[in-house]
């Protein structure tokens, strides 16, 4: 964590430098966390033919799929957590609308292959995840068997994983890029280190001091960071511990919104393509922030001395 440059960005010009048609885009988060503030930014922006990597693609995943942005999903698990289904995604699948190309992995071989392209490796074995007794592997080509060097036992592998691009949310950072986050993690980490290019987005900017006060915080280390943006409530409806809570209500209206297409690209209108920012669409939640804020629970303090 050293001084450098300040790579803050607004969220429009993130992704317009960043984020390419074509592109592979690990949009991560494990229901916690997750960036809508970018998704709706690269909808925006019309971005095309983009491999989306997520190992629960919900409601972003949803809404780019919807917008014409994903043509390809790599994943472990898709659905509306605790409230339906994902209809658009359900459409693209069943081909009555945009087809889509589908990668299904379990949740540790999506890690797995994040892992991987992190560590500079060409694949990640692995034991279970998901791949004894069960179909994956049939369905899946890229699910092998390997034989370990050592005891001669057969394991599944799967290849590595790296985006082009990965974007991450996150409670705060510092103007270089050290970012800090806590409660659920997912993969955030691992994708960054394997992706090629790295948005950070968060809810607030602070001095490198606050950073080096509490360093085990940092997952994601500046110096592989592109951009960062600030962007308040830029994770909802999702949530982020210590600042709001996850809208589940949202999720819950989601399953009729996104059942029918005409509601769902009316959704897109007046939320995503009807705003210019984050702070317009703010505008439009009444109440939210007082519905939504998160309490106070602060944790005692560490002491780093020796």
């Amino acid at each position: 964590m050293t001084e450098g440059a300040s790579k803050l960005r607004s969220i429009h010009d993130a992704v317009a430098d960043l984020v390419h048609d074509g592109d592979a885009v690990a949009l991560e988060g494990f229901t916690h966390l997750i960036s809508f503030a970018a998704g709706h930014e690269i909808i925006r922006q019309k971005r095309r033919n983009l491999t989306l990597c997520r190992l629960t693609p919900d409601l972003i995943a949803d809404q780019m799929i919807a917008a014409g942005c994903v043509s390809k999903l790599v994943f472990s698990w898709a659905g509306n957590p605790g409230a339906g289904s994902l209809h658009a995604f359900r459409r693209a699948i069943e081909k009555s609308e945009r087809p889509l190309d589908v990668d299904e992995y379990s949740h540790f071989g999506m890690v797995a292959r994040f892992a991987a392209g992190a560590a500079g490796l060409p694949f990640w074995p692995l034991r279970s995840g998901g791949y004894v007794n069960t179909d994956l592997p049939r369905v899946n080509d890229n699910i092998r068997d390997v034989t370990c060097p050592f005891t001669g036992e057969t394991v599944a592998a799967v290849p590595a994983l790296t985006p082009d691009v990965a974007i991450v949310h996150a409670q705060r950072s510092d103007a270089q890029g050290n970012t800090q986050m806590w409660g659920v993690l997912g993969v955030q980490r691992e994708a960054a280190f394997a992706a090629a290019r790295v948005i950070v987005v968060v809810e607030e900017i602070v001095s490198e001091s606050v950073i080096r006060a509490d360093p085990n915080r940092t997952i994601i280390p500046g110096f592989i960071v592109d951009a960062v943006v600030r962007e308040p409530w830029g994770a909802h409806p999702s949530y982020v511990q210590g600042y709001y809570d996850r809208d589940n209500a949202f999720y819950v209206a989601w399953e009729d919104i996104s059942r029918e297409r005409d509601r769902l690209e009316r959704y897109l209108d007046e939320y995503v393509f009807g705003v210019r920012n984050r702070a317009e669409y703010m505008g439009k939640q009444s109440g939210l922030t007082q519905r939504l804020a998160a309490d106070e629970r602060v944790c005692a303090g560490v002491n780093y001395g020796f």
